[in-house]
């Protein structure tokens, strides 16, 4: 990740400038025991499968990743110049902790990982991204997650 005064001033100059928007507070709960947790992972790496199709700049959808999906199998797009890729490259964890959750899960520390988990462009404006983000609720739901992991990018 590239510190804002280490960007040349052409490009920060519009990145300072830029709206941050605010959200209403939403309503917090006490979920269940850790070890009774289903984990799902939200990570805005812009990540997609090898078979599905990879972001375009400004998209403000989401992707699918099956759980049991390798990590040579994923691709990011993540279309920032300023978005250091190497972690990614070296370590699938840095951006999407699957083994992480996976290690927790046999070690009784979380309840289980998520059948599915979710990827977002990063640097798109958060506000075109609330209405993918409500269509993933009835998919998080159904997939009985009641923890989300986010993996901010």
């Amino acid at each position: 990740m590239a510190r804002l005064a280490d960007i040349d001033e052409s490009l920060r100059k519009p990145l300072e400038g830029l709206d941050c928007p605010t959200f209403e507070a939403p309503a917090w709960v006490t979920g269940p025991k850790l070890n009774q947790r289903r984990v799902a992972i939200i990570s805005t790496a812009a990540l997609s499968t090898r078979s599905d199709k990879t972001f375009a700049v400004g998209e403000a959808d989401y992707r699918v990743i099956p759980g049991n999906t390798a990590g040579d199998d994923l691709v990011m797009s993540h279309v920032s110049p300023n978005f250091d890729r190497t972690g990614f490259q070296q370590d699938l964890n840095v951006v999407f902790p699957i083994d992480r959750l996976r290690e927790l899960a046999d070690e009784g520390v979380i309840g289980s990982v998520a059948d599915y988990h979710y990827s977002l462009m990063g640097s798109t404006d958060p506000t075109l991204l609330a209405p993918a983000v409500e269509r993933l609720v009835p998919l998080l739901k159904k997939d009985a997650v009641n923890t989300l992991l986010l993996a901010p990018v």
